[in-house]
C-alpha cells in the first residue's frame, strides 16, 4: 500500500481525513502527523523523515488557521502558512500534494466567488493563506481546496465552529448577538473530508471550492443549531457586521461550488439539509 501523510492531524479537518480514510482512501496507509512526531518548522528533521518513509502523497493541514491568531503573531503565521508550505511542496514536487485555504482570501464585496474570482484578503491570515496557494498552484501535480468555516467535533473540543458557537452562547449572559450581513457556507468536517478523498482518488489537481450548498448568514446558523441544544438558553438577537467595533470584515465571502459539485461522486451537502439528515451526530 502507498504512504499518505496528514499534517496536522490533531485538528478537525486533519483529524476527519483520518477517520474517513478506512471507508475512502482503502487503498493508502495513512501516517497522521501531529506536533508529537516532529515540528513542521525543523526543516532538517521533516526532510529526514520524508526520504526515510518516502510518502507518495502529502495532505497539508497543519496551519495558523484563525483570523486572531494570525493577527496577533504575522511572523509567526507567514512562517507557518507560507514557509512551511512551500517547503513541503518543494519536497512534494513530484508527487500529490493538497493544501487548504480559505473562503477569505476573498474580501466579501461580492459573495459567491468562482475560483477564477481575484482574491483580496483583509487581513493577515487571509493573505498568507493566499501567497501559500500561488506556491502550490505553481506545480500542476498539487491541489488546492479553499473552504469554508468547517463543523464537526474535533479533538480539543474547540477547533470546530459549532463548538466555538455553542462555548460563546454558554458564556455569553441573557443574549448574543449574530449578524445579518456576514455569509459563509458552512460545512461539516467530514463532508470536506469525503470530498478531498474522493477528489484525490480521481487525481483532481488546480483549485477547488469545497464548502456547503448553501449560504448562510451567522445568524441563521445560529438558529439552525441552537435547536439542537435545548440546554442553551441564550436569546440569539440579530445584528449587523458593520456595527462590530474591530477590523473590517469580509461580509460575504460564500463560495460557488459548480466546478467541484461536477466532480464529486456525491454531491456536497448545505448544512440545514445535512443537519436533518444526521439527527444524532454531534454538532
Amino acid at each position: 500500500m502507498n504512504t499518505a501523510w496528514i499534517t496536522g492531524a490533531n485538528g478537525l479537518i486533519g483529524s476527519c481525513l483520518v477517520t474517513t480514510a478506512p471507508l475512502a482512501a482503502t487503498n493508502w496507509r495513512l501516517r497522521a502527523l501531529t506536533r508529537a512526531d516532529f515540528d513542521l518548522m525543523d526543516f532538517s528533521k521533516v526532510e529526514t523523515e520524508f526520504f526515510k518513509a518516502k510518502p507518495q502523497f502529502i495532505i497539508h493541514c497543519a496551519a495558523i488557521s484563525t483570523v486572531s491568531g494570525a493577527q496577533e503573531n504575522p511572523v509567526l503565521a507567514r512562517r507557518v502558512n507560507v514557509v512551511v508550505t512551500k517547503f513541503l511542496a518543494e519536497l512534494a514536487h513530484e508527487l500529490p500534494f493538497v493544501f487548504f485555504s480559505t473562503d477569505l482570501v476573498f474580501d466579501g464585496r461580492k459573495g459567491n466567488y468562482l475560483e477564477t474570482d481575484a482574491p483580496n484578503p483583509l487581513h493577515v491570515y487571509g493573505e498568507t493563506k493566499l501567497a501559500a496557494e500561488e506556491i502550490v498552484l505553481k506545480n500542476p501535480r498539487h491541489l488546492v481546496v479553499r473552504t469554508s468555516i468547517n463543523g464537526g467535533k474535533s479533538p480539543s473540543g474547540q477547533r470546530a465552529f459549532n463548538e466555538q458557537l455553542r462555548r460563546s452562547l454558554q458564556t455569553a449572559g441573557p443574549g448574543m448577538t449574530l449578524f445579518t450581513d456576514e455569509f459563509r457556507n458552512p460545512i461539516p468536517a467530514v463532508e470536506t473530508a469525503r470530498a478531498v478523498w474522493d477528489l484525490a482518488q480521481k487525481s483532481c489537481a488546480g483549485l477547488y471550492h469545497v464548502a456547503g450548498a448553501e449560504k448562510l448568514s451567522r445568524l441563521e446558523i445560529g438558529k439552525l443549531l441552537i435547536k439542537r441544544w435545548p440546554e442553551i438558553k441564550t436569546e440569539i438577537k440579530s445584528g449587523s457586521a458593520k456595527d462590530f467595533p474591530g477590523s473590517p470584515r469580509a461580509l460575504d465571502t460564500s463560495l460557488n461550488i459548480a466546478k467541484v459539485q461536477a466532480v464529486l461522486t456525491r454531491p456536497l451537502p448545505g448544512l440545514g439539509e445535512w443537519l436533518a439528515a444526521n439527527p444524532q451526530a454531534y454538532f
